[in-house]
């Protein structure tokens, strides 16, 4: 039966280039973001692309819940799920999270702020997926991993031998690097949001990041500061 491993990052963090670490196996499948088209069509949010994203993708979330979860026998052995964390708004139910394997991938929020502010002209504190990321926690149970990217940036092949040893499936070294250009994989904003890792071929040594705050960009970090403190606190340190 298909292993089902679902990341739950924010926005501006590394999940799209973890995404091409497990894609770059011979024996997972990787799906982007599959809640996106109905987090747009729920919200009305403007995002880039936004009605190719809808179009594209799946506005029924039972339907996406269920592509997500049902049982698999001749699928692949790994499924990995890229999620983002911010559209798991307040009326989705949230009852089929724990069917999967989770995993929690956060950044400080100071940094996914800035970077965020780049792209777009502003910025809620329900738009960076600290507060859902902690929601998850709770929900899941003090047992969820929880990886800083920092860390991770720090030892990305300890990281991953450890994520593969969680999803029960052996380390390759093929994780490790890939090839530059776009996957069929990836979402239809990939345009809009995926020029950095559309050039890389590997994991990006960590650095620290310059970091520029609008005062709204402050209210927002001011706001989601504890959330993520505590998730910080509970990271997997290896």
């Amino acid at each position: 039966m298909t292993i089902r491993l679902a990341c739950w990052s924010g926005p501006r963090n590394i999940s799209t280039a973890t995404m091409r670490a497990w894609e770059n196996r011979p024996d997972t499948e990787v799906v982007d973001e599959p809640l996106y088209a109905w987090y747009l069509a729920h919200t009305g949010l403007d995002h880039p692309g936004r009605e190719s994203v809808i179009a594209a993708g799946e506005t029924d979330w039972r339907r996406v819940v269920d592509s997500l979860t049902r049982p698999w026998p001749d699928g692949p052995v790994l499924q990995y799920q890229k999620h983002m964390a911010q559209h798991l708004v307040p009326d989705l139910p949230r009852d089929w999270i724990a069917s999967l394997r989770n995993v929690l991938l956060i950044r400080d929020p100071a940094e996914v702020v800035s970077s965020y502010l780049r792209s777009r002209a502003a910025v809620a504190p329900g738009d960076i997926g600290i507060l859902q990321q902690l929601e998850l926690q709770v929900l899941l149970g003090p047992s969820v991993p929880v990886i800083d990217a920092a860390d991770f940036l720090r030892s990305p092949e300890l990281y991953l031998r450890w994520l593969c040893s969680y999803a029960g499936v052996e380390f390759t070294d093929a994780m490790l690097s890939w090839p530059a250009g776009p996957r069929a994989s990836d979402g239809v904003w990939a345009p809009y949001w995926y020029d950095a890792v559309l050039r890389s071929t590997h994991f990006e040594p960590y650095r620290a990041r310059r970091v520029e705050l609008t005062p709204e960009g402050e209210a927002v970090v001011a706001v989601t500061r504890p959330a993520y403190e505590r998730l910080h606190g509970a990271r997997l340190v290896l």
